[in-house]
């Protein structure tokens, strides 16, 4: 739980809070945080059934490989990849901001301004070091990189309990007003990018391995967790509302220079020192799961196989990390702020997205048992869950008052599940953990992460569509040829898959796989 806290907070509260207030949800902040709080909080609940049932290295990517396949669970690859590379330049650009405020009052002042278009005119060697530094921590090994969150966590705590205690009492209500400046559909928008303030925590499910008792540490330390921290989230965002008006906050160090515009300029100092601390532990702890996604997708050989290669004295697997390293430093260097979080948002939810629809496959789909014909009602009836809330999240941001959009999509919605709960037998029941409502809460999973991915600006969809197309091209060129191989190397003389010992991932054998 601990490990949790110290990796998610700090790496969008600080980053992202100033930025969407001012921009899209004003005072209601403390709802767009709420909201991306419920999203975050049942896909940990699909998380914790398989990190439980299935404790193995590799989180997402693991688990999607067993349930949906190997080009889904390549889809799902090159979004952790995207997700992990543009979330940790995000965090460094930003890391920047707050460190610049110590010195100077514009966030921008250490920034080298050069002709380059908006959005990428701005070169950032400080979020480069930084994130060269902090990567070189973790790659010294899980246990002194958890000692450091453990210590720097406690700080956090501290400045936490300051910044809501110090926002009551210096701030005021007045500022709360108009509260939502900018209508439902601004503060969709806010809860979309804010979804990044909660990612970490599926860095923390690919450490199951490094678990004593998963069974029991795994669903307390995830879901008390993020219940925890999104209680501390929506505090934090009122006290930064209650401190300056919404069209006054700072988009790059909100709560420096929130403080700063009340008297109190000693606190600037302390909360951008308490910034910096959760930035930094975010990207230590971050570092160390995307290492071990980057190994997974490597032992697939999705990407050269090299890169799964493990230090023999620190323990780490030091080539993938330098991957995400060098990659993250390239587009640190560049990219603004808003750039990287919505990229990073949308990467995100898809993936989770994802997780919930392997959850209800894994219930309700088993390999040699399940007949066709209830294959094909599983794939009709998850359909209609994904096509509805597709077409719920269209019809509100192409039409945010109207309302007959959602009198049509709901019911096809509502069916899915009970399709599923009617017509289909559950194949798999969990032995340890499992999601309590399934098909119900995977299912409503699915349509706020989509609402969500819906309500993300046009240029995050061009971004991410690009990046998509690199992938496919990437897959069918290389991706595809190289797991066949490895798929073919690994068959015995019964064609069935044996278990690689050096790939952990290849828990195939005991799976429902591919049946999408």
């Amino acid at each position: 739980m601990w490990l949790s806290f110290g990796s998610v907070v700090g790496t969008g509260i600080f980053v992202l809070t100033g930025q969407e207030a001012h921009n899209h949800a004003g005072s209601a902040i403390i709802i767009s945080y709420a909201i991306s709080g419920l999203s975050a909080l049942l896909s940990v609940f699909c998380y914790t059934e398989f990190a439980v049932e299935v404790p193995v290295a590799g989180g997402s990517f693991s688990y999607l490989r067993i349930e949906l396949g190997d080009f889904v669970a390549f889809i799902a690859a090159g979004n952790i990849l995207l997700e992990a590379v543009v979330g940790a330049a995000g965090l460094a650009r930003s890391w920047t901001s707050y460190f610049t405020t110590i010195f100077k009052s514009n966030p921008d002042a250490f920034r080298i301004h050069t002709s380059l278009p908006e959005g990428y005119n701005m070169l950032d060697p400080i979020a480069v070091a930084v994130l060269l530094i902090t990567n070189g921590i973790a790659m010294l090994g899980t246990k002194g990189s958890s000692k450091l969150n453990w210590i720097a966590s406690l700080f956090s705590l501290a400045l936490i309990a300051f910044i809501v205690i110090a926002g009551c009492v210096k701030g005021s209500v007045e500022n709360l007003t108009p509260f939502v400046p900018y209508g439902a559909g601004g503060v969709f928008q806010a809860a979309a990018v804010l979804f990044w303030a909660y990612t970490g925590f599926d860095m923390v499910a690919t450490m199951a391995e490094e678990t004593k008792k998963p069974e029991k540490d795994i669903p307390i330390g995830l879901i008390g967790s993020m219940s925890m921290i999104t209680v501390v989230y929506c505090l934090m965002s009122l006290s930064l509302s209650m401190l300056q008006k919404y069209n006054e906050i700072d988009v790059n160090a909100a709560y420096s220079v929130a403080f700063q515009s009340v008297g109190m300029k000693w606190a600037k100092y302390l909360v951008a020192a308490g910034a910096l601390k959760g930035m930094t532990t975010g990207l230590i702890v971050g570092g160390l799961g995307q290492a071990r996604y980057t190994t997974q997708i490597a032992r697939s050989h999705m990407i050269p196989p090299w890169f799964a290669l493990v230090h023999p004295k620190t323990g780490t697997p030091i080539y993938a990390a330098l991957l995400v390293t060098i990659c993250s430093a390239c587009v640190a260097l560049f990219s603004s702020l808003d750039v990287l979080s919505s990229v990073s948002s949308l990467s995100t939810l898809f993936i989770f997205m994802l997780m919930a629809v392997a959850l209800i496959v894994r219930r309700y789909y088993a390999r040699n048992v399940t007949s066709k014909v209830n294959l094909c009602k599983l794939y009709l009836f998850l359909f209609m869950i994904i096509g509805s809330s597709i077409g719920s999240s269209v019809y509100y941001n192409r039409n945010a008052k109207g309302w007959i959009g959602h009198a049509i999509a709901l019911p096809f919605w509502v069916l899915g599940k009970l399709g599923i709960m009617i017509f289909l037998p559950q194949q798999h029941f969990p032995t340890v953990w499992g999601v309590p409502l399934v098909p119900w809460l995977p299912s409503l999973s699915i349509g706020l992460n989509l609402f969500l991915i819906g309500s993300l600006g046009s240029e995050a969809f061009v971004r991410f569509g690009i990046c998509t197309l690199v992938m496919l091209v990437y897959y069918l060129f290389c991706g595809l040829h190289a797991t066949y191989d490895v798929a073919h190397q690994q068959q015995d003389d019964s064609g069935k898959l044996q278990v690689n010992k050096t790939a952990q991932c290849d828990i195939l054998t005991e799976s429902n796989t591919y049946p999408l």
